[in-house]
């Protein structure tokens, strides 16, 4: 079996590989670019769920030839469907995207659904992982509530009439400083695991492959579609 990941972001994939390997299905993940196609979509939705159905929808149907509203993407879609054709025997393979981020509970759930944008100016600069870190930890300041969690929502998309969707989340703390290790992006580094007393980005890449909320999310919807072994 063959998926499309709805993302070129390498940090995605290889957690998402890791995912499947715990849960052992044996899947191959395609990233878009692997096909020669750049792809984005706006993501306007007011939740994650939303979120990750626009992704999930906009991908699938640009693989079909068919451009939604608020999709960029190269090349033309006639050349898309070609070469799925082409490459996948007229089958167009399923689509994965989730949609992820953060909420603290101080903050109102803020940053959310604007976890990647958090801190961005219109028009003007894009914060960077360490810079999106310092602001939330700017914001939340000397605050004792610092309990936060994550939250992912995943989707796989066969067709419009058929599709798995599943929310899964963590719950964890805000470090008063980041701690960084050999895993981990985004907001690992502040976010404290209670119960393991680290950040994210110190725990072992295989146990937040079991742990965490994409491993949660993903891993159910791998048991939903028949792909995971029984046995993990």
């Amino acid at each position: 079996m063959t998926i499309i990941l709805a993302s070129n972001n390498g940090h995605k994939r290889s957690e998402m590989e890791g995912i499947f390997r715990d849960r052992g299905a044996t899947v191959e993940l395609v990233q878009p670019r692997e096909i020669g196609l750049t792809f984005d979509v706006v993501e306007d939705g007011a939740t994650f769920a939303d979120n990750a159905f626009i992704k999930a929808r906009a991908l699938a149907m640009l693989l079909r030839g068919e451009v939604l509203p608020g999709v960029s993407h190269t090349p033309a879609p006639d050349e898309i469907a070609r070469a799925i054709r082409d490459r996948f025997d007229d089958a167009v393979p399923p689509v994965l995207a989730d949609d992820s981020g953060i909420c603290v509970h101080a903050l109102d759930n803020r940053p959310g659904v604007y976890s990647a944008r958090y801190g961005n100016e219109p028009n003007g600069k894009t914060l960077d992982d360490e810079e999106r870190n310092a602001l939330l930890l700017r914001e939340l300041g000397s605050l004792s509530d610092r309990t936060a969690h994550y939250v992912c929502n995943a989707v796989l998309y066969f067709c419009p009439d058929r599709y798995l969707q599943v929310q899964e989340s963590w719950h964890g703390e805000i470090n008063d400083k980041p701690v960084y290790g050999e895993t981990g992006f985004g907001y690992d580094p502040v976010f404290l695991v209670p119960e393991y007393r680290r950040t994210v980005a110190q725990i072992p890449q295989k146990q937040k492959d079991r742990i965490s909320h994409r491993a949660k999310a993903v891993g159910t919807i791998l048991q939903a579609a028949g792909w995971a072994d029984p046995g993990n």
